[in-house]
């Protein structure tokens, strides 16, 4: 984003002028996964629209835990543990 302040050629004299005559530049870094949806400018106000759009990959999941035997690609698959029950 660059500013620029319009010039004033009223022929007012100033005792103190606040803000900075001159064009300026502001930055900002998006933290991860995050999108500009819209951008508006209106009355010197800047608006911005930011989704957060997490992978699905990254996204946290549910996994059900069983009792018993499970199933893993298909394959039945025996507790370890009622392996080590049954030998001691």
């Amino acid at each position: 984003m660059v500013g620029q302040k319009a010039d004033d050629q009223s022929g007012r004299q100033l005792l103190h002028q606040g803000i900075a005559y001159r064009t300026f530049r502001q930055t900002f870094k998006l933290a991860d996964h995050m999108k500009i949806k819209a951008a508006n400018l209106e009355n010197g106000l800047l608006t911005i629209d930011i989704v957060r759009e997490i992978p699905e990959e990254l996204k946290p999941r549910r996994i059900s835990i069983g009792a018993g035997d499970a199933q893993v690609g298909g394959k039945q698959i025996a507790q370890d543990t009622e392996r080590t029950r049954n030998a001691a």
